[in-house]
C-alpha cells in the first residue's frame, strides 16, 4: 500500500498557493497509509543561507537555545524558526558544519533534512492531523512530494516515516520493497560513510541516491543506477533542489498517475489526487511505464 503524491510547479505564480494545493492530494491518499505522513517541501532562503530541519521528541525542547550554542560554537548568526516537534536552522555556513556539530553535540535531536531549499516534516498519526499539525497549506514554493504510510517492515516512528533524506537538498519517498537493502546499507556505511537513522528500506534508497549524487552523478544518471543495483518492488518520487522525478521498477508492481498541464506536474499513487488541482481537466494524463525516468528541471 502506501500512498505517494508529488507536486511540481512550473507556472511561478502558482508558487505561492503550493500547499494549499499539496494538502488535498496527500488527504486523498489516507486509505493508502494511515499510520503515519510526511512532506518535503522545496524553498529557497530568502537570504540564501543554508538551513537544517530537526527533530526532538522532548515536549520542553528549547530550540532557541540550539540555536544560540550553534551561533556560539561557530561566531555566526543562526536562526530558527519551529514548526511543532520541527525547527529550522537557517545559517550562511556550511552544511557539513551545521550537521556534524549537531550529530556531536545533541544527540538526542534528529536532523530531518538539509540544504538551502529542502525542508522535511513527518509525524506518526492520520494525514489530517498531520497536515494540521504543521500547517502544510500555508506553505509556499516550488515542489513539494508526499507519503502516506502503512508500516509493513520496520516500526511506526516519526524517524520511520517518509520522505527520507541523507544527502543535500535531495529526498525520496518510496511505495514498495527491497530485497537486497541489507547490504546496500552495509555497502553506503562502509564504503561512502553514509549514516542512517533508521531500519527503513526507503531510508536506503535515499541513501543510494545521495551517494550517486556525491560521486557526481545528475539525477538522472542516478536513477539509472538505482534500476541496476536496486532489488524489489519499488514506485520513488525523488526531490532535488532543482527537480522532480518519478520511477517505477521494471515490473512496475506499484501503482503511479501523472498528470502535466502547462502550469503544473503532478504524480500520485491514484488519480483521485488529481481532482482539486486548476485546469487539470486539460491535462495530459497517463501511466508512468516500468524502467522509465520521468524528469522536470528548472530552467536555472
Amino acid at each position: 500500500m502506501c500512498g505517494v503524491i508529488g507536486l511540481y510547479l512550473k507556472d511561478k505564480s502558482l508558487h505561492a498557493r503550493l500547499g494549499s494545493l499539496f494538502a488535498p492530494m496527500l488527504l486523498e491518499m489516507t486509505e493508502r497509509g494511515p499510520d503515519s505522513a510526511g512532506v518535503a517541501v522545496y524553498r529557497e532562503d530568502p537570504l540564501k543561507r543554508n538551513k537544517l530541519t530537526v527533530y526532538s521528541a522532548a515536549k520542553d525542547i528549547s530550540w532557541a537555545d540550539l540555536a544560540s550554542d550553534l551561533e556560539k560554537h561557530s561566531g555566526i548568526h543562526v536562526q530558527f524558526q519551529q514548526c511543532s516537534s520541527h525547527a529550522t536552522l537557517s545559517a550562511d555556513m556550511g552544511i557539513s558544519i551545521m550537521r556534524s556539530w549537531v550529530e556531536k553535540n545533541r544527540p538526542d535531536i534528529k536532523i530531518m533534512s538539509s540544504g538551502s531549499a529542502l525542508e522535511i516534516y513527518k509525524e506518526k498519526g492520520l494525514p489530517k492531523n498531520v497536515l494540521k499539525q504543521f500547517n502544510v497549506a500555508s506553505m509556499a514554493g516550488s515542489h513539494m512530494i508526499g507519503h502516506t504510510r502503512m508500516a509493513t517492515e520496520s516500526s511506526v516512528s516519526t524517524a520511520g516515516a517518509h520522505p527520507f533524506s541523507t544527502g543535500e537538498d535531495v529526498c525520496l519517498v518510496h511505495n514498495g520493497s527491497l530485497s537486497n537493502h541489507n547490504e546496500l546499507r552495509r555497502r553506503l556505511e562502509n564504503d561512502a560513510e553514509i549514516s542512517f537513522q533508521t531500519d527503513n528500506d526507503s531510508e536506503v534508497a535515499a541513501g543510494y541516491l545521495a551517494d550517486q549524487l556525491s560521486r557526481g552523478s545528475d539525477l538522472r544518471g542516478a536513477l539509472e543506477a538505482a534500476i541496476k543495483d536496486l532489488d524489489g518492488f519499488y514506485t520513488f518520487a525523488v526531490g532535488t533542489r532543482d527537480g522532480f522525478a518519478v520511477l517505477r521498477d521494471p515490473i512496475a508492481c506499484k501503482p503511479a498517475i501523472l498528470a502535466e498541464t502547462e502550469q503544473l506536474v503532478a504524480m500520485g499513487s491514484e488519480f483521485r489526487a488529481f481532482t482539486n488541482l486548476p485546469n487539470i481537466e486539460r491535462a495530459r494524463v497517463w501511466e508512468p511505464e516500468p524502467g522509465i525516468i520521468y524528469h522536470w528541471k528548472n530552467a536555472q
